[in-house]
């Protein structure tokens, strides 16, 4: 079960933002990477895992046994760029005209779902 980010500690902040930017990194690293101890950084690392922010997967790097974080899958919310069963027309590539039928029937649909 994820947890709210704003409950993390400073250490999973930083560790989160981590794998995050990185898109993943070897656990051998990460500790090195926020510059705290080996143990400190499992304990981030398990924390974070636990709190369904992060995926430990099991691997060999540089010869040694260790785990590749990645960051955990985030469920994305697409609801609000709902109008019914259309999808916003402002997703995409193309420049959208406010004043087009797409656009309109859109904010219809918008309108009739209250």
């Amino acid at each position: 079960m994820a947890t709210s980010e704003t409950e993390l500690t400073e250490g999973e902040l930083a560790g989160l933002e981590l794998v995050r930017e990185s898109g993943g990194i070897h656990q051998s690293d990460f500790w090195k990477e926020l510059d705290v101890t080996s143990r400190k950084g499992s304990r981030i690392v398990e924390s974070l895992a636990e709190k369904g922010l992060v995926q430990r997967e099991e691997t060999v790097y540089e010869g040694h046994n260790t785990y590749f974080i990645t960051p955990a899958p985030r469920d994305l919310d697409f609801s609000l760029l709902m109008a019914g069963d259309m999808l916003s027309p402002f997703i995409g590539d193309e420049e959208v005209d406010p004043h087009s039928d797409a656009f309109s029937q859109w904010v219809m649909n918008l309108a009739y779902e209250e």
